[in-house]
Parts: C-alpha cells; sequence; structure tokens
C-alpha cells in the first residue's frame, strides 16, 4: 500500500504545471518513503527522512519558490526527453534486476542476521564503549559514511546560503543609482 501511495505521489509531482503544489506533494513522497522505512525497521533512516527530505528539503525549495515564479513554463517536447526517459526506464529495469539476487526480507539465516549484527551486537560494548548500538555503528563503525553525509549537507546548505546572498548583492545593485560624473 505503501508504495503504490510513494509511485501515485511520484507521478503526481512529474505532472503537476504548479510548482508550489508540486514541492508539497513532495513533502508528501517523503513523509511516506519515511514510512517505508519505518516498517523495515530502519527508524533511524526514517527519522533522517523526515527531517531532511520532507522538512529541510520543503523549506529550501518554498523559499525557492518565493524568489521565481510558482508555475513550470511551458516546454517544448524535444529529443532530450526522450533520451532521459529511456536512461531512466534502463536504470530502473537494471535497479530491479539487481535487487532479484537480495535474500528475502526477515529471513533469518540473511548475510546481515548470521555475520554482521551479531559481531555489532556482541563486541560493540566493549570495542567502542558506547552503550547505543546504533551510535556505535554510526560514529565508530560508519564514521566514514557519516562524516560524508555531514559532508554533503553542510556543502549543500553553503551552496545555497551563497545562491542567496548571490541575489541579494545583485538586488542591491540593481536598486541603487548610477554614479554620474558632474558636468557631463
Amino acid at each position: 500500500m505503501l508504495l503504490t501511495l510513494l509511485l501515485v505521489t511520484a507521478l503526481a509531482v512529474a505532472k503537476l504545471r504548479s510548482l508550489f503544489a508540486a514541492v508539497m506533494v513532495f513533502g508528501a513522497f517523503s513523509l511516506l518513503s519515511a514510512a517505508i522505512f519505518v516498517v523495515l525497521d530502519a527508524v533511524d533512516v526514517a527519522f533522517t527522512e523526515a527531517a531532511v527530505g520532507a522538512g529541510v528539503s520543503t523549506i529550501l525549495m518554498l523559499g525557492t519558490l518565493s524568489m521565481t515564479t510558482t508555475q513550470q513554463a511551458a516546454q517544448p517536447r524535444t529529443r532530450a526527453h526522450l533520451a532521459a526517459l529511456l536512461a531512466s526506464a534502463a536504470a530502473g529495469v537494471a535497479l530491479l534486476f539487481v535487487t532479484t539476487d537480495k535474500p528475502e526480507y526477515g529471513i533469518a539465516d540473511a548475510p546481515i542476521n548470521t555475520h554482521v549484527a551479531p559481531r555489532y551486537i556482541e563486541v560493540s560494548p566493549t570495542e567502542v564503549g558506547v552503550p547505543n548500538m546504533v551510535t556505535s555503528v554510526l560514529a565508530s563503525y560508519r564514521g566514514y559514511d557519516t562524516l560524508g553525509e555531514t559532508t554533503v549537507i553542510f556543502t549543500a546548505a553553503c551552496g545555497v546560503l551563497a545562491l542567496l546572498g548571490r541575489r541579494r548583492r545583485t538586488q542591491r545593485q540593481a536598486g541603487k543609482p548610477q554614479d554620474r560624473k558632474i558636468g557631463s
């Protein structure tokens, strides 16, 4: 059911001409993604998706809309659109093909349950010294991954702030009267 709703919201975002409505539906898409992560027992990922996907991204997109128009400009269909559609479809088919090799969800003898998780459960409290299992995995075993994610978010925030500052400078310069020489 959740995947069906996710597909419906994705198609709605693609079809909407009102950018404001598309941003709102995109926020709903992120919340549905967070719900799917909760069902898959990835609550930490669900919190991140809800906060960043539905919260921060929606606010940034609404801020961007306040500086632009609210309607998408009509564009003629070109061969580039068809090429992008074909590339996306090929990537989707490849992803579906690759997922056929995964173990079934919830199966007890999956590699994650027989090799990785027991080691983290047994060794993590003494090896890392952090009593919370999720914190020890994210901060120690996946430290570089977490650092990379934090770097991406920081870089995106710097880029948004730079773009906002550039727009403000342009607006100030446009509103400033031109310097004129006396006697000319």
